[in-house]
Formats: C-alpha cells, sequence, structure tokens
C-alpha cells in the first residue's frame, strides 16, 4: 500500500544522523501573524493540550503562536491528501475531522473539535500518510513547514531519540511501521512514581496506558480479604492497555515497587497510534482470562489485568 511504500523509502529515521541545529531551514525572516487578544486566547486554549508543545520553552511557545494562522473550513473540505508534500501543521479549534489511509482510504479516526494533524510529513520529510477530510464545517490554526521544521524539529527530535530503547524493548510494537513508532514516541509522556504510589486504581475510568521504562510495577485485584498480586512488570512491559480495549473500567490496581518510571500514552493517542497493535492486545485478553481462573478459581470481570 501507499503508505508502506513511503515508510520504507527511508529506512531508519531513528538511525539517521539529523542535527537539527545545522537545519538549512532555519534561514529566513520568522513568520508572524499579528492576532487580537480574542484570537491569540482561542489559539492558547486550542493548543494547551497538543502534545508536540508540551516541551517547548516560554519563547519558543509564543514564536509558535505569533507563526500560527488561521484557516476557515466547510463541510467535505479536504485539508490533506494522502501522498502530497506536506506544507502546513494543524491545530483544530473547531470541527470535526475524518482520517483515512490506504489505497482504499479506509476511515482510521475522526477528530472531535480537538487535537492536531500534519506533523508526520513535516517531521520525517516524507509525503503526507493519510487524508484528512472535514465533516463539518470548523476552524483550523496552521503553521507552515519551515516555522514548524525549525522550532518543533527540535524537541521532538530529543523525545524520539530518549524513547528509541524503549520502543524496541517492547515486543508488540515491532508490528508497527516505522514512521509509526516515532509518531508514537512523540505522543509518550513522561511519570514517575515512588516507591508505594499507586499508578492506576480498579474501578477509575481508564485515561490511557504506560509502558514501564525503569523499575517494578506489581498489578493487584481486590478481593474480599484485601489485594491480591496477579502480575510483576518490569521494564519492556506495559499495562492499562485492555480497559481501552474493552471500553470498561479498571479492574486491577498497579503499584511502583520500587522508584518507577513510565512513559504515558493517553487514550485519544492510543486511538489513533496503536491500531496495528490492537489484534495482539485483543489476544492478550483470553491469556488473562485463563491466568485468573487458574489464581481465583472462577472469572472475574476482566478488562486490564495483567
Amino acid at each position: 500500500p501507499l503508505v508502506n511504500r513511503y515508510a520504507s523509502r527511508r529506512k531508519s529515521v531513528f538511525a539517521e544522523t539529523y542535527d537539527p541545529e545545522n537545519d538549512d531551514e532555519d534561514e529566513g525572516a520568522r513568520a508572524i501573524f499579528p492576532k487580537t487578544d480574542e484570537q491569540r486566547a482561542r489559539l492558547c486554549d486550542s493548543v494547551k493540550n497538543i502534545l508536540l508543545f508540551r516541551s517547548l520553552d516560554k519563547e519558543q511557545m509564543n514564536e509558535v503562536l505569533d507563526a500560527m494562522f488561521e484557516k476557515i473550513v466547510q463541510a467535505k473540505d479536504y485539508i490533506i491528501k494522502q501522498g502530497d508534500d506536506g506544507d502546513n501543521f494543524y491545530v483544530i479549534e473547531s470541527g470535526m475531522y475524518n482520517a483515512y489511509v490506504g489505497e482504499d482510504q479506509k476511515h482510521i479516526h475522526t477528530y472531535d473539535n480537538r487535537g492536531s494533524f500534519g506533523e508526520l510529513a513535516l517531521l520525517y520529510n516524507m509525503p503526507r500518510a493519510a487524508t484528512i477530510q472535514a465533516e463539518t464545517d470548523g476552524k483550523l490554526w496552521a503553521m507552515d513547514r519551515q516555522t514548524f521544521r525549525r522550532i518543533l524539529l527540535k524537541s521532538a527530535f530529543r523525545k524520539r531519540k530518549m524513547y528509541e530503547a524503549l520502543l524496541d524493548a517492547v515486543p508488540m510494537l515491532k508490528t508497527l511501521q516505522n514512521y509509526e513508532r516515532m509518531n508514537l514516541a512523540d505522543a509518550l509522556i513522561p511519570q514517575t512514581y515512588a516507591k508505594g504510589d499507586r499508578i492506576i486504581k480498579q474501578g477509575d475510568a481508564a485515561d490511557g496506558m504506560y509502558f514501564i521504562e525503569g523499575g517494578k510495577v506489581s498489578i493487584r485485584i481486590q478481593q474480599d480479604a484485601g489485594e491480591v498480586e496477579i502480575s510483576n512488570l518490569e521494564k519492556g512491559g506495559y499495562f492499562g492497555e485492555l480497559a481501552l480495549v474493552t471500553h470498561r473500567p479498571r479492574a486491577a490496581s498497579a503499584y511502583a515497587v520500587d522508584n518507577v518510571k513510565v512513559a504515558f500514552l493517553d487514550v485519544d493517542a492510543f486511538e489513533r497510534l496503536l491500531g496495528p497493535c490492537m489484534n495482539i492486545m485483543k489476544r492478550n485478553i483470553g491469556d488473562y482470562e485463563t491466568q485468573l481462573v487458574k489464581i481465583f478459581g472462577s472469572k472475574n470481570n476482566i478488562t486490564d489485568i495483567r
């Protein structure tokens, strides 16, 4: 398919000797689009949850806000077409947008009045990997390729290098294309927990999943007599994904056995990025049910067990 062809064109982008400091696209005047206070406030609101922006300092963030311009969209407009060269990165202020991928243009995601898209082609210097079409009228904030690369590529590049080893250590992620794994690295959020901390609580709504970078995590289920440990996980392990697959509350708690470092993936990014791994995760549900019957002698409400 189209996407795979582009993905294989550039071997490992992880391994590329890209030096953001020496990017020749850094030259040239900075783009500044004047905004009213009201527009700037709306833009700040739209970008506050954009993962790519989280590692920017105040000065970089102001430069990003200066450089973005408003784009009014009509229902059925195509914002991005698969296979085209990347021009802009987009942050959604309002409206619904559908993402389609592959030769059959399969619908893979709907953005509902929030989120961002278009970063892949700009980050990895490859053609658009998906088509994005507006389902409703809406408003977008756009940033041109040069500005995006100058400011965001540096922070994304650092983050990707940081998570390269972790992603290599998780067998499930071997099913992802190279660019999909890099997109996953960009979306991960580092979190740390001290010995004894509870990371997730049985019965809570699921907000995301976790990959373990260091330390041990104990997965426990509440029984009448108290909590029973059902498994222990270390680096390369992951947990919290099954409640996302089954759309049910957490059926187990997770505790830090010692100091633990995890990479957190929120539910939106999970749905957008881990589609190719979904079959593996669904297969795991059956394995856990069998494991629990052995431990407890009966079948619990399995949603998030490891």
